[in-house]
């Protein structure tokens, strides 16, 4: 069996935690290496694009979350088998990644800068993201976004919806989801109830 660890930050969220997440469900032993954002600093050269994740398998690394989330995702049984179902799963995916090119940049800010960016975001992007994934869960069905159960893109989108309620976004009203796509609130419990889900989380209390 092949050897795996996966380099991501020190936080229960993010792009590396339904990796994480598809690891565990899937049973498969690996090094969950988390960085501090100093120790990410220091090393962040020496990764093939200069971010994290990175996943290494038997000492070869391989970067970008959602084709490392695919890949882990399939050997957990996470991922569509069949074509149509799997085109709705990386539809989710990406889009969720397209919203967080939008976030990303304001980590940095502070203050009235912050402020002003966030808000423009709620008033635009954000906005117009959530109301799509919602739109997104309808067309699934309403409880997942595809193949009628469980897949990574659910694992993504819990991972994000939890966090704009968190929150610990600032200048992002808790209750956007809430008040653009509430089924992305029904849908963030039903995913966090999820034995696999409940199991992994129970490994890091």
């Amino acid at each position: 069996m092949s050897n795996y660890k996966l380099t991501y930050f020190d936080m229960d969220g993010g792009r590396g935690e339904p990796i994480r997440i598809a690891f565990h469900a899937a049973g498969i032993e690996f090094e969950d290496n988390r960085l501090s954002f100093p120790e990410f600093g220091a090393m962040r050269q020496d990764t093939r694009f200069n971010s994290v994740p990175v996943l290494e398998i038997d000492g070869a690394q391989v970067t970008q979350s959602n084709a490392i989330t695919r890949y882990v995702g399939k050997m957990a049984g996470l991922y569509p088998s069949d074509d149509l179902q799997a085109l709705y799963c990386d539809e989710v995916l990406d889009a969720l990644e397209d919203v967080l090119h939008y976030i990303v940049p304001t980590l940095g800010m502070q203050g009235e800068e912050l402020r002003l960016a966030r808000e423009k975001l709620v008033d635009g992007w954000l906005s117009v993201y959530v109301r799509g994934l919602g739109e997104l869960l309808t067309r699934g069905g309403g409880k997942y976004f595809a193949d009628n159960k469980l897949t990574v893109a659910d694992l993504k989108a819990f991972v994000q919806t939890r966090w704009l309620r968190s929150g610990g976004v600032d200048h992002v009203p808790t209750n956007l989801v809430e008040r653009l796509a509430p089924g992305l609130v029904a849908h963030q419990e039903r995913v966090e109830q999820d034995p696999r889900v409940v199991a992994y989380y129970k490994t890091r209390s």
